[in-house]
């Protein structure tokens, strides 16, 4: 009977899941995107976890006793853990890689890096948050203090434990381009332009508020890995954990094969 290497693997998006696998990372993202009729059908993005992570949360080690070849000696694809408040129970620091892939399976592996930009104060950001909000965000905070005000600062809208990205939009070109129209148009699909517009009037208007929620459920469906800026933030009251995104000169060299079939 073959051998194969266990691996833990936290679901990010579509769903938020913990799941055990034999497959390796590119095969993984490919078995889910494309492997069966049962499996989604788009976008999904995944993070390895250290194969030794525990948390009374999961029954980690049963399902890893599980996870085990067929009889036909080919190696368990998928052995779900747990599909509720995963991320909740994650240590952060257990997050070794993220993985993003493609509708066709194609899968791009991010290592973790140090966080070390310098963000001006004030400039308006959108964020799209990930799991286990999926809220689209117009924010004067940088990311450090964004991912500190969810999991720590608000009750009502936050979570202990967030994972966001950034929306690579253009607010003074999108205010410039609508000035004086009747009818407005934005470029990020399934977004009110009125309601990105009012959003981001009230934080110019009123510096005392930080954030304004634009809209309820996730871009990510519906949006490129194109429109992503920067990369990848998990946050808790204590710790920021960047994954980034590669520079598009990077992209169209090193990772050219993944690139390519972004849309």
């Amino acid at each position: 009977m073959p051998e194969y290497t266990k691996h833990l693997y936290m679901i990010v998006f579509p769903i938020n899941a913990l799941v055990a696998s034999q497959l390796e990372p590119k095969e993984f993202g490919e078995h889910y995107t494309t492997g069966g009729s049962k499996h989604f059908s788009g976008k999904m993005i995944f993070a390895e976890l250290d194969i030794n992570f525990r948390d009374d949360y999961f029954e980690i080690d049963k399902y890893l006793d599980l996870t085990v070849p067929y009889e036909d000696g080919s190696p368990k694809k998928t052995k779900f853990i747990k599909s509720y408040a995963v991320l909740e129970h994650v240590d952060l620091n257990a997050i070794h890689t993220l993985h993003l892939c493609t509708t066709n399976g194609k899968v791009l592996s991010i290592p973790a890096a140090e966080y070390t930009a310098v963000n001006e104060p004030g400039l308006i950001r959108t964020y799209q948050e990930v799991t286990p909000l999926d809220t689209l965000i117009v924010s004067t905070l940088d990311q450090r203090e964004f991912g500190k005000f969810i999991t720590t600062k608000t009750t009502s809208k936050g979570a202990p434990k967030i994972c966001f990205t950034q929306i690579e939009f253009n607010i003074p070109e999108f205010k410039e381009n609508n000035k004086n129209l009747e009818i407005f148009h934005i470029e990020l699909p399934g977004v009110n332009p009125y309601r990105m517009y009012d959003c981001i009037s009230e934080l110019e208007r009123h510096p005392e508020k930080t954030n304004k929620t634009v809209g309820l459920g996730s871009l990510l469906r519906d949006i490129s890995y194109k429109f992503l800026r920067h990369g990848f933030w998990f946050a808790d009251k204590d710790t920021l954990k960047f994954f980034p995104m590669p520079s598009v000169a990077e992209l169209e060299d090193k990772y050219f094969y993944w690139w390519k079939f972004v849309r």
